[in-house]
């Protein structure tokens, strides 16, 4: 049964930039020998964190971060934690920002004050409670009345220790004069714990009590007693750690015999009372995109019309290229375009017949491609997304090898440290440059085939615009695969995931030397640059060494492989490449009974040939499994081992069972592993979500340990592996971009009428001077399509936001009854990028 749902994808890209005058933590002095770093986390739990920034106030991180949330949370926080040798790490404070709030500060960089990290406000969860009056006959004969009180559940506790916790609940009834306290049974690891416990509390009542005041309590007690309920992890040797809490008033009751809600837990009212102002501030930049992705049917004809882009004549009228026209000043804005053009194979045509527009309006061969267009916009953004696994394979050793031999390579007499000699830095960056020139020059037959096709084209375009000019064909492709591919990752090797932090300043400098170089070696081979040329001295010294090597033949004869072969098939031959890697918990194999020493910490390494998990990373593999025998790859129930985050990897042998470090590493290696294994024959169908002990499988209690599955497996989106591209949401964030230029289209349909109706000269105007209209008429359909596409979206995002309207999808009505219940649905349902 094909159900159409709403699917919400939350994504957020953040920068923990900078810190300024952070507090002193606890100790004498040490306030100037703080080593800080931060940590990003989802409601408690976290996943990422900076490097440590040695001994500063105001540290300056510049970490970018870019993950998919994969399950419903309430707030979004950073932790700023001085470093400890010797304990554990101290709290400075911490910036925290609920869901609700994020879109106020996205796209924008802000000052947050750090507040204090007190473990009593550090909480989640929610529990859900029931609450009724019943009356009583006491002993005496009196009537009276019992408040009964039961807890059900609670959802989303944190982890305590990176485990799941021994949750139990202490509920109490206070007034002015009492405080009843009773509790319940310890659920052992778990987040989620189920209690069904219900506790009775004898209420007073007035002596005035008459049969016409049934169930009215009296009023004093009403306005004044409350339910308070505490949840508490049990520790066993220490003291309980407090989890959070709630209070209900009994004066709700006044209106409903039976009360049943979900309560957020709240923090302790009475914790850390210290100034904030003390602490210091921590810069961000937040960009979230939260997306509604209607059916797939919905998008089918905005595609169909962005699929056509490249056959329409001339390109300025096409929808995909008036798209990149009204978004000009947002770069971003292009690249759900690119992504929906390359996974239907649309794209070489595409950027082609754009560059040929750009050339025409190009009337020097020593400027080309060199502006912020659409055309370099859209090579841009496929060399990062198709680029990924070449740059791998090309310059990440000689990227890693820079940053962990820390050696100096400063030539500028101006920076030089005192003790610093100038030609043994020389010579390190020397070595260093030469490093990565050679593997560049040497990867023609590693660069992607799309890659090598584009530059073929552009190679071609402009010896077209350009006949007299014989280094124009080499300026076209350098300006790309140097400029802005090689010589960008050399300096910005986080960005590429080359590495996964920002280097320190002294590294961060070496490669801004050896980017630079990269540069000007890159257009030797084109534009035959002179050694005049250069403004700093000390690189027109650097430089001498490099003329005497013949750099630009190479360089001409790299520019040559790659824009003049043909598109290469896979041989099923090529080198492994590294798809993800990290550190996780294995589940020994084996092993039948429970316990934390049956867990042990691995490299687990996937490429596109195999899955190994290592003791350590660099080690030899203690076990390897080929990708082509893996036969699904599916989430573990929490209760199969009382851990959070768990996958299972089903293969010929036993399951391989792995505990990752968060949320969203867990939904990356899931999404990962799905689609390397997607098209493997005998592929299974059903699977156990939990595990197999003492001789029966605890999700469906079968005996036999070969039993087929109990569950369905996971379907896997087709998408293209090294692209990860999803069409519908691409689509989706494409139908965002027009509308929020919806004034933008109306002023290019409204120059379209203009230019068609008026007949004498053309008067610029500066509104319609910022569009590309080469055909009025060709133009002006597009944007008629454009606008009844748009239409058509809005109206069915219209009705799938009023539940009242959904009475035939019985399922999305009963999802959009509560908040928390539709985001926990729909996070089930959340695709991973």
């Amino acid at each position: 049964m094909a159900l159409s749902v709403q699917m919400v994808i939350l994504s957020i890209y953040d920068a923990p930039g900078e810190a300024k005058s952070l507090g002193p933590v606890s100790g004498p002095n040490r306030q100037k020998d703080l080593c800080t770093f931060c940590t990003v986390s989802l409601d408690q739990e976290e996943v990422f964190r900076t490097k440590v920034f040695d001994k500063s106030t105001s540290p300056f991180y510049g970490e970018d971060f870019y993950f998919e949330i994969p399950r419903p949370f309430q707030c979004l926080s950073f932790y700023v934690y001085a470093k400890s040798v010797f304990q554990r790490d101290l709290a400075v404070g911490k910036v925290s920002i609920r869901k609700d709030d994020l879109c106020k500060y996205s796209g924008k960089e802000h000052w947050f004050v750090l507040q204090p990290v007190d473990p009593n406000s550090e909480v989640q969860g929610k529990v859900h409670l029931e609450m009724r009056l019943n009356e009583v006959i006491t002993e005496n004969g009196s009537v009276g009345q019992h408040l009964v009180v039961k807890i059900i559940e609670c959802k989303e506790l944190p982890l305590i220790s990176g485990q799941n916790c021994d949750p139990y609940a202490t509920v109490s009834l206070v007034g002015p004069a009492r405080s009843d306290q009773k509790k319940t049974k310890v659920k052992k690891k778990t987040s989620n714990p189920q209690f069904d416990e219900t506790f009775f509390f004898e209420v007073t009542r007035s002596s005035s009590y008459s049969k016409k005041s049934h169930f009215q309590v009296e009023e004093e007690d009403i306005e004044k007693l409350e339910i308070k309920v505490d949840m508490w992890n049990s520790e066993n040797l220490a003291q309980d750690v407090f989890l959070g809490a709630t209070r209900v008033a009994v004066k709700i009751l006044r209106n409903d015999h039976i009360h049943k809600a979900w309560y957020l837990l709240q923090p302790k009212g009475n914790g850390s009372k210290s100034k904030s102002d003390d602490l210091g501030s921590l810069r961000l930049k937040l960009n979230y995109i939260e997306d509604t992705v209607l059916p797939p049917a919905c998008y089918t004809p905005l595609c169909n019309l962005l699929l056509k882009s490249p056959d329409v004549k001339p390109i300025s009228a096409s929808s995909a290229h008036i798209l990149g026209d009204i978004c000009r000043d947002r770069y971003e804005a292009v690249l759900p375009m690119v992504r929906l053009l390359l996974h239907h194979n649309r794209f070489l045509p595409f950027v082609s017949a754009v560059a040929a527009l750009e050339l025409e309006n190009t009337q020097e061969a020593n400027t080309i491609f060199r502006g912020n267009t659409l055309a370099t916009r859209c090579i841009d953004d496929m060399m990062k997304i198709i680029g990924k696994n070449y740059l791998a394979v090309t310059i990440k050793p000689v990227i890693d090898e820079i940053c962990e031999s820390n050696k100096t390579c400063e030539i500028d007499p101006n920076k030089l440290k005192e003790g610093d000699n100038v030609e043994s830095n020389k010579e390190n960056l020397q070595v260093y440059v030469q490093k990565v020139f050679t593997s560049i020059t040497q990867s023609s037959s590693s660069c992607p085939p799309l890659m090598c096709d584009v530059f073929k084209a552009l190679r071609h375009l402009a010896c077209k615009r350009f006949p007299g000019d014989p280094h124009v064909q080499y300026s076209a492709v350098s300006s790309f695969v140097f400029l802005r591919f090689f010589a960008v990752a050399v300096l910005s090797p986080h960005t590429f995931q080359l590495r996964s932090h920002h280097p320190d300043p002294e590294i961060s400098r070496t490669l801004t030397l050896i980017s630079k170089t990269i540069q000007t070696l890159g257009s030797w081979g084109s534009l035959s640059k002179k050694l005049s040329s250069f403004k700093e001295t000390y690189m027109y010294d650097f430089f001498k060494s490099f003329q005497e090597d013949k750099c630009i033949e190479k360089v001409k004869k790299f520019l040559d492989e790659i824009s003049s072969k043909v598109s290469k098939e896979s041989s099923g031959l090529e080198d492994a490449v590294v798809l993800k890697e990290g550190e996780v918990q294995k589940r020994a194999q084996g092993k039948k009974r429970l316990g934390k020493k049956n867990f042990k910490k691995r490299w687990l390494r996937l490429t596109n040939r195999d899955l190994s998990y290592h003791k350590q990373k660099g080690k030899e593999a203690v076990c390897t499994i080929c990708v082509k025998n893996i036969l699904a790859v599916e989430k573990l129930d929490e209760s199969a081992f009382n851990r959070k985050n768990m996958f299972q990897v089903l293969h010929s042998e036993k399951p391989l069972y792995v505990q990752a470090g968060n949320c969203v590493e867990a939904s990356e290696w899931l999404d990962v592993l799905g689609q390397v294994c997607r098209c493997n024959e005998g592929r299974l169908t059903t699977f156990h979500p939990s595990n197999y002990v003492g001789g029966v499988w605890q999700c469906c209690k079968s005996q036999s340990s070969s039993a087929p599955g109990c569950k369905p497996c996971t379907t896997t989106m087709l998408a293209n592996l090294q692209l990860d591209i999803d069409c519908d949401r691409e689509a989706e964030r494409i139908f965002s971009l027009l509308s929020l230029n919806d004034t933008k289209l109306q002023n290019m349909e409204d120059a379209c009428a203009t230019m068609v109706v008026y007949q004498g000269p053309q008067r610029e105007q500066e509104e319609y001077s910022k569009f590309t209209i080469q055909e009025p008429k060709e133009t002006f359909q597009t944007l008629q399509q454009l606008r009844n596409i748009m239409e058509e979206l809005q109206q069915q995002h219209h009705i799938r936001n009023d539940p009242t309207k959904l009475m035939h999808v019985s399922v999305l009505r009963e999802e959009s009854q509560t908040c928390s219940n539709t985001m926990h649905a729909l996070g089930e349902h959340a695709h991973l990028a």
